[in-house]
This record gives structure tokens, sequence and C-alpha cells, in this order.
């Protein structure tokens, strides 16, 4: 059994001016707002859910990107409202977000 039920690492990389990178995407302040509301719900912890940051993961085209272990379920977000759907339907229903899959 793995520690975490979900390991959640965001894409925060910050390349060179004028490169794509997730970080410019506002990657930053989505993992910081996927770090608050998985410790609002109650859901930050051992058995439970860990927000990390990640360096890059080498999809910068298509991010800002996430991955969801233990599934190796790829995401990519725009805003808030995104990473809200994700955290609902994936990490508290079990049910992945095709919409915002990556494949």
């Amino acid at each position: 059994m793995s520690y975490y039920k979900y390991h959640v690492f965001i894409c925060t990389n910050q390349r060179e001016p004028g490169e794509l990178c997730c970080n410019r995407s506002g990657s930053g302040r989505i993992r910081d707002y996927a770090k608050d509301r998985i410790r609002a719900l109650g859901l930050k912890g051992a058995g439970k859910v860990r927000i990390n940051s990640a360096g890059c993961m080498d999809r910068c085209e298509q991010g800002p990107v996430m991955v969801i272990y233990p599934e190796e379920t790829w995401y990519t977000f725009v805003d808030e409202q995104d990473v809200e759907e994700i955290i609902q339907e994936h990490i508290i229903h079990g049910r992945k977000v095709p919409r915002l899959q990556l494949k």
C-alpha cells in the first residue's frame, strides 16, 4: 500500500524568457490553490493526499500539467475551477476527468 492514496505533482518549472513553461501559465498559483483546498477539505496527510511541486515534466506544449499517482493520470488545467473539478471528481470520487486528461 502506498503512503498516500493520491500523490499529485504539479509542474511549476520556470524556463528562460520566451520559452513555454508551466509556471508562466500560472501553475504556481494553481499549486497553492490545490494545497489549500486539500488542507481545507481535511484530505492532507498520510493515507490521504499530497500535493507537490515538480520540475519540468517535458510536456510544456500541453501545459500547465499535473500527474496523479498511483494511476499515472495526466491532466492539463487553465484555472482554479479546472483544478477544483479534478479535486472533486478524481480525488474525492475516484472518477477521472476526461475533458482535462492528457494522453
